[in-house]
């Protein structure tokens, strides 16, 4: 029976030269709006141009008889990923993470076009080692690491997958009102929300959280366990300040809404794809059954 030829699925997003284009339709318009604002353009034309050279290098390093495409982050949701798919990441650390929950089991890399700019904790690869990364990957002759992911299960079905974190809340600064549950505690709360946050994203949003609130947990990224916190639980008599925060890892929590409106669930900062979390509904946060399969050498 035939088979796919593998594919190379290079995931990028808009860079700031392209924004400002789809914003102000020509480069003299760009460069006026931005020269009104005591900033210059060449800065942003020249990051956008190493860009689109490193992509360039990248795509040419592809093998001769696999096929490739190219697919922006605004596309992810309307893409569809197949099993025979290698994703290359082109890109800061958080693209990783935006098309992380669209995958099941692809082995993706992350390749860092500024390393100047971007971290590069998720996107390590420089473009020349694509050439033997590409053909290994197909022939498990990779390093890996099988990052944890974040899972919320509504009782309907829906569900969302995050590589750092999920938040649950209100869409606006008002209070989110819900009733939280960890294994037989359980109590009513009016908070700025919740955060349940991977290993991978214990260096982020939870991070800042930790910080801030002097709570520390301790989470690695292939470590099959999350932890969630509370932001700005507020104490009444209706409502508690216990659960504010802890670590998940044989089950998970839950969550269930008393919002009449305006209650929302979205993963890694993508408020797009946000799930509606309106009064009744009632959510699950674990551990989910499926990694991001990191490729590291």
């Amino acid at each position: 029976m035939a088979t796919n030829a593998p594919r190379a699925v290079f995931v990028t997003r808009e860079t700031d030269y392209e924004l400002l284009l789809a914003r102000h339709a020509t480069r003299e318009q760009a460069r006026f709006f931005l020269e009104t604002r005591s900033q210059q353009l060449a800065q942003v034309e020249a990051r956008h141009e190493r860009f689109v050279d490193v992509l360039r290098q990248a795509r040419t390093t592809v093998p001769s008889e696999w096929r490739q495409t190219l697919v922006r982050r605004a596309d992810f949701d309307r893409f569809l990923f197949g099993p025979e798919d290698v994703v290359v990441a082109v890109g800061q650390d958080g693209l990783v993470a935006n098309v992380a929950k669209y995958l099941d089991g692809q082995l993706v890399l992350g390749v860092n076009p500024a390393p100047d700019l971007y971290d590069g904790v998720l996107v390590r690869i420089a473009p020349e080692r694509l050439a033997r990364l590409l053909p290994a990957s197909v022939h498990d002759d990779v390093a890996l690491e099988r990052r944890t992911m974040v899972e919320a299960l509504l009782e309907n079905g829906e569900h969302i997958l995050a590589l750092n974190e999920v938040f649950v809340g209100h869409r606006s600064h008002q209070s989110a009102r819900y009733r939280i549950a960890v294994g037989s505690a359980e109590e009513n709360h009016s908070s700025s929300g919740l955060i349940v946050a991977s290993g991978t994203g214990a260096t982020g949003w939870a991070r800042s959280i930790m910080e801030a609130t002097g709570i520390h947990l301790s989470l690695e990224p292939q470590e099959k366990a999350v932890a969630y916190f509370v932001r700005e639980p507020f104490p009444s008599v209706a409502t508690g300040t216990t659960l504010r925060a802890g670590k998940l890892a044989d089950g998970g929590l839950t969550i269930t809404s008393r919002m009449n409106e305006g209650g929302t669930i979205f993963a890694d900062g993508m408020e797009q794809d946000r799930i509606a979390f309106d009064w009744g509904r009632r959510l699950t946060v674990a551990p989910s059954a499926r990694t991001l399969n990191l490729v590291t050498g």
